[in-house]
């Protein structure tokens, strides 16, 4: 499933999402236009929490927030009782605008400056994930100077490699994220020595978009195995451990995606089970998921506005946004899948092969290439599923076009919650030399 769970055919052979007939929220807000399914995300929450804590009642789930970073989607993530993740400053910022609970806060990053720990401290964010011993210094300078203890994890470096993009593998031994596991008990010793901190658990994350269980269950092997040897070597017991996210999701609809509950049962039997083989007190287990959350909530709306058909080569049609508005194809070669919104009724019309191209000065600017859509006109509707996740938040103002709106669809209802820039906005910083 790529579409949100609220989708549906409509009388006017419309495709609709959360009651409300994207035909006409194209019209109303223009294109390209994001929306997001209220209904899919508050169930992405749910499902989450309760399939791991129907297994492992000391679970928190925590957002990971990169994946989708403004003040109305953190809001119904916190009214779930889901934590945020964040990784700057700036998406700290977005949760304290959003009056998330600082307590449910994760900080992450491989080079958090030193405003980014102070801004951390100050706010009082429940944990602040140290990746390396030179932030570890630094912090516990900020929090000397504050007065206050900041509790931490340390991202490790587990050593997995998942099979998935090489960009998005985190877990490999060569990456710039984390400490090595080798060095993780010095690491220790070294904080346990600090006055401001307090370590309190282990952080790993081996990647994105993943489809199998198996490397999030050697994860678990790995981090279990470490907090015994921590344990063995200093002491010092391991209270948390976070494996982060990075469990898939569907974008063409027919890829074989495991289901959360199947992800939650295999991960907790087997933390279970290391638990009693090694006799570890009982860590809380901390899972951040952030695409799985939003990716399938999400839809983006184009307008068409050019065909060209290449006798014997290719047929473009060309939609009024791209690159800008959704970077993942050129740069991961992703793939999506793609509707006529007003011509969505799979069983009606004749289908052709068409390549969807966006309006950017890039030869790579292409959406979707080589895929079946329903015979298009100029003036129809494009809906390209499953971009709730890195959409928005990898968008640019390239060729100095202004990021699209975004609105929450919600039984009706739609709301805007992410206003469309215009040409103010995107000169705004400029400093014009009379």
């Amino acid at each position: 499933m790529n579409l949100p769970i609220t989708a549906r055919v409509n009388k006017m052979n419309h495709l609709e999402i959360g009651g409300c007939d994207t035909v006409g929220l194209a019209k109303e807000f223009g294109t390209p236009l994001y929306v997001m399914d209220e209904a899919t995300l508050r169930e992405k929450c749910r499902e989450y929490a309760q399939s791991f804590r129907a297994h492992y009642p000391d679970t928190r789930i925590v957002f990971a927030s990169k994946a989708l970073s403004c003040t109305a989607v953190l809001k119904v993530i916190d009214s779930e009782g889901v934590g945020v993740d964040v990784s700057s400053g700036g998406e700290l910022y977005t949760a304290r605008l959003a009056a998330c609970g600082m307590k449910n806060i994760y900080y992450h990053g491989n080079n958090k400056s030193r405003a980014e720990l102070k801004e951390a401290v100050d706010a009082g964010v429940g944990r602040i994930v140290v990746d390396n011993l030179a932030e570890l210094e630094r912090l516990d300078e900020i929090a000397g100077h504050a007065k206050k203890e900041v509790d931490i994890l340390f991202r490790m470096n587990p050593g997995i490699e998942a099979h998935t993009h090489e960009f998005i593998q985190t877990g490999k031994i060569d990456s710039k994220f984390g400490i090595q596991r080798q060095d993780i008990i010095e690491a220790v010793r070294v904080a346990n020595e600090k006055k401001y901190v307090n370590f309190v658990g282990i952080h790993s994350h081996i990647g994105s978009q993943i489809f199998d269980i198996e490397p999030f269950e050697a994860e678990v092997d790995v981090l279990c195995q470490t907090a015994k040897d921590i344990l063995d070597q200093t002491r010092t017991e391991v209270m948390e451990l976070n494996l982060g996210g990075g469990l898939g999701i569907s974008y063409l609809g027919d890829e074989k995606v495991p289901g959360t509950g199947e992800f939650a049962e295999r991960i907790c039997k087997r933390l279970m089970a290391r638990i009693k083989e090694l006799s570890l007190p009982a860590p809380r287990l901390i899972l951040e998921p952030g695409r799985s959350l939003v990716g399938n909530a999400g839809v983006t709306l184009y307008e068409i506005g050019v065909i060209k058909d290449i006798p014997g080569v290719r047929k473009y049609i060309m939609i009024d946004g791209g690159m800008a508005d959704n970077p993942r194809p050129i740069l991961y070669d992703a793939k999506y899948a793609a509707y006529v919104a007003n011509k969505f009724n799979e069983d009606n019309g004749a289908k052709e092969r068409v390549t969807v191209a966006g309006r950017f000065c890039e030869s790579g600017d292409v959406i979707l290439r080589d895929v079946e859509l329903k015979k298009v006109e100029v003036g129809d509707v494009l809906a390209v599923t499953a971009t709730g996740a890195y959409n928005y938040s990898m968008a640019s103002n390239y060729n100095r076009v202004c990021r699209p709106a975004m609105v929450m669809l919600n039984q009706g209802q739609a709301y805007e919650i992410i206003r469309r820039e215009n040409y103010e906005d995107i000169t705004r910083m400029d400093v014009v030399i009379s």
